[in-house]
């Protein structure tokens, strides 16, 4: 049975995809494909303000392109000696938040001092205003861009011409689905009521329900588990036999 991930492969440096693995234990054919790309912009302004620890509260992080894009600012030779020689040890004595249970715990204690949140454009407003009703102050900074993949639409045309319609198709963000949706229902035709439409999060869950996209299932928590979970329960009133 065939399942298609609306998702970037993990780095090949660190092995399989977790969530192909996953799937393909309980016999499902998984493939990815790209949907997003990223840009990242305003690093001089990040490093800047990384510069300053003594000016915040503690660090936000709610996307791995934000760490990516931290990443990339200390590259260059001089930043890095700078990181490393003091700025590195003064970050880690202040608290470092991520998206999750763990940001729930911003709500323990006043903040006097803002918190650093490197973001992307395209960032949703209910974490700031979630620590604004709590009197937390928070400093975002863009610090990518997210656009369609340039081989978006000829790698769907190929999956569906040579693989034909999946029985799962599973979206991992909101801008999957803005991307992709127009496309996956001119390629399905009339076998689109046939797909069972995954999310890997209620956020992405939302937007797939905005786009008229029918949600079959929402993984409990964004792992290859609970999604292989979820899908294999959406399948089930199908009765189908697990394709080699």
């Amino acid at each position: 049975m065939k399942v298609l991930l609306l998702k970037d492969p993990k780095d090949k440096e660190s092995g399989p995809d977790p969530y192909v693995k996953e799937l393909g234990l309980y016999g499902f054919e998984a493939t990815l494909i790209p949907v997003l790309s990223f840009e990242f912009v305003s690093l001089e302004g990040l490093f800047e303000k990384l510069s300053h620890p003594e000016c915040y509260g503690g660090l936000v992080f709610t996307s791995p392109r934000a760490l990516e894009a931290i990443k990339i600012c200390l590259r260059e030779n001089s930043k890095n000696e700078a990181w490393s020689k003091s700025l590195k040890q003064q970050w880690n004595a202040k608290p470092t938040y991520v998206v999750g249970k763990a940001t729930a715990s911003l709500g323990e204690g006043p903040h006097s001092s803002p918190l650093l949140f490197p973001c992307g454009a395209l960032k949703r407003e209910v974490l700031p205003t979630a620590l604004k009703e709590k009197g937390i102050p928070l400093e975002s900074l863009t610090v990518y861009q997210t656009a369609q993949h340039e081989h978006l639409q000829q790698s769907l045309s190929s999956y569906f011409s040579q693989q034909g319609v999946p029985a799962s198709i599973v979206f991992f963000s909101p801008s999957g689905v803005k991307f992709c949706l127009q496309h996956i229902q001119k390629l399905s035709g009339d076998f689109a009521n046939r797909i069972k439409f995954a999310a890997i999060g209620p956020t992405t869950a939302e937007a797939m329900e905005a786009a008229g996209i029918p949600v079959s299932c929402t993984a409990e928590s964004p792992t290859p588990q609970d999604l292989t979970a979820g899908i294999q329960k959406a399948l089930r009133p199908q009765n189908c036999i697990l394709s080699e």
